[in-house]
């Protein structure tokens, strides 16, 4: 038996001597390359975060004590040695989670995948164990892959410095990186930490020679333990820590497992807030991943665990591939043209423009708030932003898209990638809340791509806007094959026609990605004798006027969207209808408003009814409801009913 197998908890750790610890970390990472190359998932956070994870199970007791990871896609570890070891499906249905996970075990504590807020958890913790009195317990909370960038992690500091009676443990995971190189003045800070060992060297140097010298020896050192601060400023710019109040402790090499875990004991031991920082490599002791610039294999799909490669899947080009190459060539059109991106360079597709425009590219961190208000500034300034982050990172910034961009009726554009089902990142990257939030926003106007030439063709009509914000949205994975309209109705594509043989028609409308099993839907509705007309109505904020005269020629109308059903496409849709007095029913089919689990999106998609085949048995069993002559309810009933659906 591996030492990793008999690894059941926590406490196995706690009886293990230097020479164990130093032979489990090893196969802890050659266990992470062999299982990660077959599912895909966050490989170098986790490389880089071994010895630092095996010291806080040493020093902590978890559950007990809360070890809170920010963000927990470097968990992978902790998951290890809280006894989950079968990894064959993480990422997959019925497999591990990628992330902390509560329904997993009882040491998965917050199961937050977006980044900076486990200080302000960790802040609740302390406070609540404050009140009752639960003095033995300690909170952690390990921040790392730059999810200190993120503004809220300095709202929660202050209010930890402010708190000096209530210890917090903040383990700094520092390897400068998120997904690439940490960008912004906090970074830079931390690298000078990184390389700056004067102060301690000094100070050492003081402690040891300074009260041996006679007579004035002990009195000597006090006065200089008090200019202890000055020395920190001049050697080590730590100081803003220990200028909010909370003790700092390092730079620690993270990946000394020994030394990891003296510091930690200090910190416990302290009984006030401390900062723990780790200097660590992502990717360590897996060459592929430390010689990777992009990311240091940070996330991806099955590899090759002897080069390294990723498996490549057949299909198109990648939507996000699509975007980005569309980007480079507006770029050359328009200097106006900049963009944004949130610590997402590379899976954002931004890297050939900031290739070709490095002076119009903006990295912010991990900040969409700020990335969105700044993106208001830069429009402001005469610019056209594009801030280009994943559908569910916008929610995030919904304020400022609100009352910083709208309100002040600025040519911003989002870029959301990701939208909709995504599937094996589980219930926080699920991109189906932006179209119902976005609908909220006054003076917004929502494009959604059936395809790729739609994508660019739409893109370009958002960056022409110039009298307020817009946002285009689009899935993960290969871009669906171009599908070219038949007709138009105003603005509207005209998808498919189908004549039916019993005289009923359906009109279903396709958003997006939907577009693709609409029309395959169609065909199988028409099979059953029933006329079907599909459309895209490509803007789906404001909606064409257009398509209330379009349902009034139709018995029933569908709407099929690959987004939360509760204010989305579908509502509007409806109440376009009401609005205009047209009394045709309406079905709206789309993602039930609840937090999905991780699977296939394809598995998911069938689970919630967003496949050819049960978009077409729904609709074909309502049309047989509604023209059956044993059918009394008054249309107005049947639309509520099917609203509520």
């Amino acid at each position: 038996m591996s030492l990793l197998e008999s690894i059941t908890g926590p406490d196995d750790l706690k009886r293990l001597d230097a020479a164990q610890l130093t032979r489990l970390a090893e196969e802890i990472r050659e266990f992470l390359v062999q299982a990660v190359s077959k599912t895909g998932g966050h490989l170098g956070p986790n490389l880089g975060a071994v010895e630092l994870t095996i010291a806080l199970h040493r020093v902590f007791d978890s559950p007990h004590d809360k070890i809170l990871f920010d963000t927990g896609h470097q968990a992978y570890v902790h998951k290890m040695l809280t006894g989950r070891h079968d990894f064959e499906r993480l990422r997959k249905r019925g497999g591990l989670s990628g992330y902390p996970s509560r329904a997993e075990s009882d040491h998965d504590i917050i199961e937050n995948s977006h980044a900076s807020p486990a200080l302000s958890y960790a802040d609740g913790f302390a406070k609540a164990f404050q009140i009752r009195g639960e003095t033995d317990r300690a909170v952690v909370a390990v921040v790392g892959d730059g999810a200190l960038t993120g503004g809220m992690c300095w709202e929660a500091l202050n209010n930890i410095a402010a708190g000096a009676d209530r210890p917090v443990i903040i383990v700094v995971n520092d390897n400068g990186r998120s997904y690439s190189p940490t960008i912004g003045g906090l970074a830079s800070h931390l690298a000078q930490l990184r390389v700056t060992q004067g102060y301690e060297n000094a100070l050492d140097l003081i402690k040891k020679t300074v009260p041996r010298a006679p007579v004035v020896g002990n009195v000597a050192y006090e006065a200089l333990h008090g200019i202890k601060k000055g020395i920190k400023d001049v050697l080590q710019p730590q100081a803003m820590f220990e200028d909010l109040g909370i003790k700092y402790v390092g730079p620690i090499d993270g990946h000394d497992e020994d030394a990891v875990e003296r510091a930690l004991r200090r910190a416990r031991g302290f009984g006030r807030p401390v900062i723990v920082h780790c200097i660590t490599t992502k990717g360590r002791g897996y060459a592929p991943a430390e010689n990777d610039e992009e990311d240091c294999m940070h996330g991806g799909g099955a590899f090759d665990p002897a080069t390294g490669q990723f498996v490549r899947k057949a299909g198109g080009p990648a939507w996000t591939k699509v975007f980005g190459e569309e980007m480079v060539a507006i770029g050359r059109e328009r200097r106006d043209v900049v963009a944004i991106t949130a610590a997402m360079l590379h899976p954002t597709g931004l890297a050939p423009f900031a290739e070709a425009f490095p002076e119009r590219i903006f990295d912010v961190g991990i900040a969409e708030q700020h990335a969105v208000t700044s993106a208001t500034g830069l429009a402001m300034g005469g610019l056209h932003p594009v801030v280009a982050v994943y559908a569910t990172f916008l929610n995030r910034a919904f304020d400022q898209v609100l009352m910083d961009t709208a309100l002040h009726g600025q040519p911003v554009t989002f870029a959301l990638d990701r939208s909709g089902v995504t599937g094996d990142d589980g219930p926080s990257h699920n991109g189906m809340w932006d179209l119902s939030i976005l609908q909220l926003v006054p003076g917004m106007r929502i494009a959604v791509p059936r395809d790729g030439a739609r994508l660019r063709e739409l893109l370009r009509e958002c960056v022409a806007v110039s009298d307020g914000p817009t946002a285009i949205r689009y899935p993960k994975g290969p871009a669906a094959a171009d599908i070219e309209a038949v007709d138009q109705v105003g603005g509207m594509d005209v998808l498919a026609r189908h004549d039916g043989s019993n005289g009923t028609r359906v009109l279903l409308v396709a958003a997006g990605s939907m577009a693709t099993p609409a029309v395959e839907a169609a065909e199988l509705i028409a099979a059953q004798g029933i006329g079907v007309t599909v459309v895209d109505p490509r803007w789906v904020k404001p909606l064409d006027p257009e398509l209330a005269g379009l349902a009034r020629e139709h018995a029933l109308v569908a709407v099929a969207e690959d987004n939360g059903r509760t204010g989305a496409v579908g509502d509007a849709v409806a109440r376009l209808l009401r609005d205009e007095g047209v009394d045709a029913p309406i079905r709206t089919f789309g993602i039930p408003q609840e937090f999905l689990d991780h699977a296939a999106r394809g598995e998911i998609l069938a689970d919630i009814g967003l496949t050819p085949q049960a978009l077409a048995r729904d609709i074909t069993e309502h049309v047989a409801r509604i023209t059956s002559p044993d059918t009394h309810a008054p249309a107005e009933q049947d639309r509520e009913s099917s609203e509520r659906d």
